[in-house]
């Protein structure tokens, strides 16, 4: 899956800018393990070449007429409708012939387009410019069926390098009639139209994500071919139908449900099919799952939540018994033993025993008594040193006058008299 780190779209640090033989830009990456291989005779080799396009989105074959081999990462113009497009080389030599046999398609046949050469400077930048245009089209064509009331959900738009071509994907539950649709998309964007219909999981495939593994998802990565997946896949491995968590990213159940299905179905032909009810004397014992990893089978019974562990030809031998009309006295259950190793559990060291309480009361008692006699020397020191203003007297009038006059008296007096 490709990342948008830097201004390439390819990973942060890239020095071959994404075009090297690992894949790691691509999705449906596949490892060419015999490109190491030496070649006889290379006019024998496989002429076609497959080649994907908008980051391993969509892949297609071509057969290579040219005179150069093409090795994995090549970025090559190939033919479009009526033009040109680019794209890169996936996969070359002997493993092409492997796709094509698993795909049933004829090597020898002439309906395969041509490469036509490497791509030149000029072929990268008109595709540079065409995939930077996507986005926008995407957008003003969503807006268009929004306002033609066509109910469909538009997905991708993938343009051709020479932008003579686009192909709308979209999603839709129903037959739509998008004739209208399409006349006004060759009108406002200036090619020629192509509508392809895809399913919830082709959609999730081509905008990737990661699942709740923790790894990318299958469809964006690896997987091409979607079968049909229904709620028995997650009976037969004893799983809750809980749709949020048997749901994938499309709305639809998970693909990896089919993974394991066929392991299961050949342990469960070793357990009885009409055992789903065992009748005891105390009563109906009813099958609550089947244990493939340790061939049990747990029962339980009307009036109880308790769970009882069977072996299969306990089942079996019971099952006989009840054609016969006879009813056991009681289940024979099996022990079971765990392989979980037992969890050795800390030793606690006794710190009550060791310290008296006695001590820690008497500890206490002696902080509460310090701390009342800290407050109340405090208390004292503070009305010590503040004490109440007194208010200032203002001198009577009486006092002023005759302070007036005895001033006088004392500037007439001559201290010095005359003598005679």
């Amino acid at each position: 899956m490709g990342c948008t780190t830097c201004g390439t779209g390819k990973p942060n640090g890239c020095k071959s800018n994404g075009g090297c033989s690992s894949g790691g830009c691509n999705r449906l990456n596949v490892h060419d393990w015999l490109s190491n291989l030496p070649i006889d005779d290379r006019e024998s080799s496989c002429k076609i070449v497959e080649v994907s396009f908008n980051q391993g989105s969509r892949i297609d074959f071509y057969r290579n007429n040219t005179l150069h081999f093409f090795t994995k990462g090549d970025i090559v113009a190939v033919e479009g409708i009526s033009g040109f497009d680019v794209g890169t080389v996936n996969v070359t030599g002997e493993l092409v012939r492997i796709q094509l046999k698993k795909k049933r398609i004829d090597e020898n046949t002439a309906d395969y387009k041509k490469i036509l050469r490497l791509a030149t400077d000029s072929d990268i930048a008109k595709w540079k410019e065409t995939k930077a245009r996507e986005r926008q089209v995407l957008v003003r064509s969503r807006a268009i069926a929004r306002q033609l009331n066509v109910d469909l959900k538009m997905s991708e738009v993938e343009i051709q390098a020479d932008a003579r071509k686009a192909t709308f994907y979209y999603i839709a539950d129903e037959r739509v009639d998008f004739r209208e649709l399409i006349r006004l998309y060759a009108n406002e964007f200036k090619v020629k139209v192509e509508m392809k219909q895809i399913g919830a999981r082709q959609e999730a495939g081509k905008v990737g994500g990661i699942g709740s593994c923790g790894r990318e998802l299958c469809c964006s990565t690896w997987l091409t071919d979607f079968k049909s997946v229904n709620t028995n896949a997650a009976r037969y491995q004893n799983l809750s139908i809980n749709q949020t968590k048997l749901s994938g990213q499309c709305g639809r159940l998970k693909c990896c449900l089919n993974y394991e299905l066929d392991t299961y179905l050949d342990a469960l032909q070793y357990f009885p099919d009409d055992a789903d009810v065992i009748e005891v004397a105390k009563g109906r014992a009813f099958l609550v799952k089947k244990d493939i990893f340790r061939n049990l089978m747990w029962y339980s019974m009307a009036d109880s939540t308790k769970h009882y562990p069977l072996s299969i030809e306990t089942v079996k031998k019971i099952k006989e018994q009840n054609k016969q009309g006879v009813k056991p006295a009681a289940l024979e259950t099996v022990e079971i033993i765990s392989d979980k190793p037992k969890e050795v559990e800390p030793e606690f060291v006794d710190v009550v025993g060791q310290i008296s309480l006695k001590s820690l009361d008497k500890n206490s008692r002696k902080r509460k008594i310090d701390d009342r006699k800290n407050n109340n020397s405090g208390n004292q020191n503070r009305s010590k040193n503040i004490q109440p203003k007194r208010p200032q007297q203002k001198p009577s009038s009486n006092t002023n006058s005759r302070s007036l006059n005895t001033n006088r008296n004392h500037r007439n007096r001559n201290p010095n008299p005359p003598k005679a």
